[in-house]
């Protein structure tokens, strides 16, 4: 009787027939870089509109 191989196994055949990617055309994470540098802008962003308002408001 034939051993049905592992799904590591199976995973790993996929990505060895898999061409390999080319440099900077293709990245991993898209998405996860889109919403790292917007989550960093939106926290450049809060951080100077309070400084401002402690500039405004403070003694």
């Amino acid at each position: 009787m034939a051993r049905r191989k592992s799904l590591e196994e199976r995973i790993a055949d996929r990505v060895a027939k898999r061409p390999p990617m080319k440099e900077s055309k293709h990245f991993e994470h898209g998405p996860a870089k889109w919403i790292f540098a917007s989550v960093l802008v939106f926290a450049v962003l809060i951080h100077f509109a309070i400084v401002g308002l402690v500039m405004l408001f403070g003694h």
